[in-house]
């Protein structure tokens, strides 16, 4: 683990994504009418989102243990398409882009065994970091 006793706490900003392709239109209309059979693929993905997070350095050895102060999972329909954003804050010694892609792979990963039992042409796509701020490299917009 890298040591970061002797840096700064600055404010910390980190936003990612992962992409859900799904097989059919008749999935997205599921989820925007709440009839998949495992529940309500949203509300659970963002619980999960949350809880994969929060338990970034638990899985992830290099990862420092840090406070969250501000979390947020956002989704966006694009055809067969769901994005699912993430952000992520703290005002700490180091980043937490790991924390929000980390989060991000736990939601699509959620979406995926919910969804499962009525389609199964689901990939998961594109995570990756979009924007950090903090500390001492920029990235994104």
């Amino acid at each position: 683990m890298v040591d970061i006793t002797q840096k700064e706490n600055t404010h910390r900003m980190a936003m990612a994504q992962a992409v859900v392709q799904v097989g059919s239109l008749d999935t997205i209309a599921a989820i925007e009418h709440n009839t998949v059979p495992k529940g309500d693929v949203f509300a659970m993905s963002r619980a999960a989102g949350f809880l994969g997070l929060k338990k970034t350095p638990e899985l992830l050895p290099d990862c420092h243990p840090l406070p969250i102060e501000f979390a947020s999972i956002e989704y966006a329909i694009n055809g067969l398409q769901i994005t699912v954003m993430v952000t992520v804050k703290t005002f700490y010694k180091t980043g937490v882009e790991v924390e929000a892609m980390h989060g991000a792979s736990v939601v699509a990963l959620n979406m995926y065994d919910m969804l499962k039992p009525i389609d199964k042409a689901i990939e998961i796509q594109q995570i990756k970091l979009i924007k950090k701020t903090g500390g001492k490299s920029d990235i994104g917009a």
